[in-house]
């Protein structure tokens, strides 16, 4: 048999010695530590030293209450499980107690067996969020290509058609909303082509001056112009054998639009101020979030250039078309930047996994990574919650914030809502069916059909927990 300390603590806050000895005799054969404080201000100063994942206090302490504390405790660690304990029983005080946060709310004198299978329960769902963790890890290395990440039919098909088209291409357009990652997948086109170990190089149209734009991708010669005291590479002579890629290539004036076809066509260019043209061997990658399609319509964009640049076309899918990989992106992103900061950020709390289930990423992947960002560097515990979020995802999404391209079907929209109440009254779904008019039974069909970011299937974990008041 192992010697070894258990790795679960639990810290007991009460000012009555006889209760703390009652609930360190009942949980002595549970394979947890249990530590004490006799008073609030000495139990937050053990929580801060020990983190415990789960607190027994007393709702009615001298100086800070039990509703003070708590407050305390999870502005230290949203993640922590704090379980009230009080003589004098209410409904009303067990409902502002769990909308305040906290787990469960039992009555004195403490009945061991309920008390028991209440620690019980909360070390089990500790032990399987530090399964799902690893097996979450598990699934971002499982689903990671080219360092990009998704298991979802539409990335699943990108990855499919970089993988074909990669070691053959000489020009390729992606296609996407800004955020999406269309340079990712220019890099992936690079580094599985023959030409990977050449250089690869970036150029965005609309960063670049118009006066300017065709001696940077063209090169001139000495003597073109004021200035020019020496011969200069374009981008695409300093490619040669590699990949140019080109973003927002929808920006290019229509004069630059015509040497970039003699590169496409002849694979050649001719510097600035030069007539002679000079062969060079390069994959051409061009992305845009315009649709050039429209552009030729108008005139804005050379019809014969797009043809040579669409043969191949990929379109990267929104993160709003994509929320299947909202899981593994999450992980992703926290581990990244947990690292990038030295912080011991685990990961979101059930509410701000909610949270952001219900945004409509119209930044896209790029926005999410933002949030992540921000939040493993506010996160003040182990977990990143609500109030690490940026302010305009810390409250629930309105109607009036959807945009024309984010609607959806009338059951998605009930799932949303049903998320947004049960945000509101902190999971209690008994609460969350009065306010919705329907029977409880109803909440639970539906949480079975949803499946949240974060925690593998989040739905789950909340329809396990009984949060009805006691």
């Amino acid at each position: 048999m192992s010697t070894s300390k258990p790795n679960l603590k639990l810290l007991a806050v009460d000012d009555t010695p006889a209760d703390l000895e009652l609930i360190r005799d009942a949980l002595a054969t549970e394979p947890i530590q249990v530590f004490t404080a006799p008073n609030a201000e000495l139990g937050l100063e053990r929580f801060i030293q020990l983190r415990p994942r789960i607190v027994l206090c007393d709702l009615f302490l001298p100086g800070m209450n039990g509703l003070e504390l708590l407050d305390r405790i999870l502005a230290k660690d949203p993640g922590a499980n704090v379980v009230l304990v009080t003589a004098y029983y209410s409904t009303d005080s067990a409902v502002q107690a769990i909308r305040q946060g906290a787990h469960d709310y039992l009555p004195k004198p403490l009945d061991i067996e309920r008390l028991r299978r209440c620690v019980r329960d909360l070390a089990g769902q500790d032990a399987e969020r530090q399964r799902t963790l690893h097996l979450d890890n598990d699934l971002v290395d499982a689903f990671q290509f080219e360092n990009m990440i998704g298991r979802s039919p539409l990335m699943l098909e990108v990855f499919g058609k970089i993988r074909r088209i990669a070691p053959h291409f000489r020009s390729a357009l992606i296609v996407g909303a800004t955020g999406t990652g269309k340079e990712l997948v220019a890099k992936a086109l690079h580094r599985l082509s023959p030409g990977a170990g050449a250089p690869f190089v970036v150029s965005n149209c609309s960063a670049l001056v118009e006066s300017l734009l065709e001696s940077e991708l063209f090169g001139y010669v000495r003597g073109a112009f004021t200035g020019a005291l020496q011969d200069k590479l374009g981008i695409f002579e300093y490619a040669n054998g590699g990949t140019v890629f080109l973003d927002e290539i929808g920006e290019l004036p229509l004069s630059a639009q015509a040497k970039l076809l003699r590169v496409v066509q002849n694979s050649e260019v001719q510097r600035v101020g030069s007539p002679i043209p000079r062969e060079v061997d390069v994959r051409i990658v061009a992305a845009t979030h315009r649709d050039l399609r429209k552009m030729v319509a108008k005139g804005q964009f050379r019809e014969d250039l797009f043809y040579r640049l669409s043969v191949i076309e990929i379109v990267v899918p929104s993160l709003g078309e994509r929320k299947e990989d909202l899981p593994l992106l999450q992980r992703h992103f926290v581990e990244k930047y947990a690292g990038i900061y030295k912080k011991d950020v685990a990961g979101l709390t059930r509410r701000a996994q909610a949270r952001l289930a219900a945004h409509g990423w119209p930044g896209n992947v790029r926005e999410l990574e933002n949030v992540i960002s921000r939040g493993c560097m506010m996160a003040a515990g182990s977990v990143i919650d609500l109030q690490d979020l940026p302010e305009t995802l810390q409250r629930p999404a309105q109607a009036d914030d959807f945009s024309p391209n984010e609607f959806v079907s009338l059951e998605a929209m009930q799932e949303r809502y049903l998320l947004r109440v049960l945000s509101h009254v902190r999971g209690n779904k008994a609460k969350a069916a009065e306010i919705l008019g329907v029977g409880r039974n109803t909440i639970y069909q539906m949480l079975r059909r949803i499946s949240f970011p974060g925690e593998s299937v989040l739905a789950e974990e909340i329809e396990a927990r009984d949060d009805r008041p006691r």
